[in-house]
């Protein structure tokens, strides 16, 4: 049987990235019924929008979806495919493990880094509730804001929303502890800034506290955001599922990637009740598009954990132990992997996927 799959390549990189993690991907000897769907930058220009409404039906019709990374205008443009595709389908939990393998370049080579990074994906300030300078509802909110008694709002301000729901909270804390118990993990870190924003971060808390009660086998504490920062740059190894609001958890799970070798090799995985979608929580970098030169180990580790997901553990076992492999070897890695990004041995982005495709036919 074949699993139907929508295959999103991107754009920038994405397109060489997604073929050499879908040719992985079969080298499992899973099979698969790929749909292809286009979109990104330069759908934008063909089709009027970076996300045609073909793609979101691909992935609520398969429920299951692989993508490589999409650029996102900064501060203008468009705005992100990916949070449009998130909100959509109701991919509320992302998912975004961090594990140090031997032979990655690191400061932490020696710590026993294995962090899980479980971020709620649609509230908080990026739920995408803004209004611009100048609009009336800056006024009509400013006006709000000053009968309330909790000061004012300059006419020259630009306004977002920060939205933390209880509904939100415990479907997610509900997610991580559930994660927490199915694979084998002790303890989950609730982070937040309650200390400063005690209606929202405060409620993310109190959420939390009521659904840590039901796991009674999982330790549970609440870290502040920035003393998480302190402490996961000092001992890492403390800490294993960490549970976060939305914008938090973007920026934690880059710092957790940069404690394990950095994007290169940090997969990522959107998860609804409905569908789930599987990514490199890297950007395009569409200065290197076509140049066969970018490491696709992140949108390869994704694929991993899509395998796992779709109840193919073995699958994805065995192409987690081929990258490791390759990693530790250090031969068949991208100029980012070597000590030396100059180093004239790094090899380009199909031949990382041929060197793990043999690892899995030696298995």
């Amino acid at each position: 049987m074949a699993y139907r799959v929508t295959l999103i390549p991107g754009d920038g990189t994405g397109p060489e990235i997604t073929e050499a993690t879908r040719r992985v991907l079969e080298a499992t000897g899973v099979a698969f019924d790929w749909d292809v769907q286009d979109v990104g930058i330069d759908v934008m220009a063909k089709e009027g929008t970076p996300l045609p409404q073909r793609a979101i039906d691909s992935l609520a019709s398969t429920k299951l979806g692989i993508k490589g990374p999409v650029t996102t205008p900064i501060g203008t443009g468009f705005r992100s495919v990916n949070v449009a595709l998130r909100k959509a389908l109701q991919l509320y939990a992302c998912v975004r493990p961090c594990k140090v393998y031997p032979g990655v370049r690191t400061r932490y080579a020696d710590a026993n880094v294995d962090v899980v990074v479980v971020r709620e994906n649609t509230e908080d300030l990026y739920a995408g509730i803004e209004f611009e300078k100048g609009s009336p509802y800056v006024a009509q909110l400013s006006a709000m804001v000053a009968e309330s008694g909790q000061g004012t709002i300059r006419d020259d301000a630009g306004i977002s929303i920060k939205m933390i729901s209880e509904f939100g909270t415990r479907r997610i804390a509900k997610y991580a502890f559930e994660y927490a118990r199915k694979n084998g993990r002790k303890k989950v870190s609730a982070i937040s800034k309650a200390n400063i924003m005690k209606y929202t971060d405060g409620l993310f808390y109190a959420v939390s506290r009521e659904v840590a009660k039901e796991h009674p086998d999982i330790e549970y504490e609440e870290v502040l955001v920035d003393a998480l920062c302190m402490q996961l740059v000092q001992k890492p190894e403390w800490f294993d599922v960490l549970l976060l609001p939305n914008l938090y958890g973007d920026i934690l799970s880059d710092l957790c990637a940069g404690l394990v070798g950095g994007l290169g090799v940090a997969p990522g995985a959107n998860i609804g009740d409905v569908a789930a979608l599987f990514e490199p929580i890297h950007g395009s970098a569409p200065k290197y598009a076509g140049q066969n030169k970018v490491n696709p180990m992140a949108m390869m580790f994704s694929g991993m954990l899509m395998l796992r997901h779709m109840g193919e553990q073995e699958a994805g076992d065995r192409l987690e132990r081929a990258l490791a492999e390759v990693i530790r070897e250090g031969r068949s890695v991208t100029y980012d992997m070597k000590a030396d990004r100059n180093d004239s041995t790094a090899v380009g982005t199909s031949q990382v996927a041929d060197a793990v495709i043999e690892k899995l036919r030696r298995m």
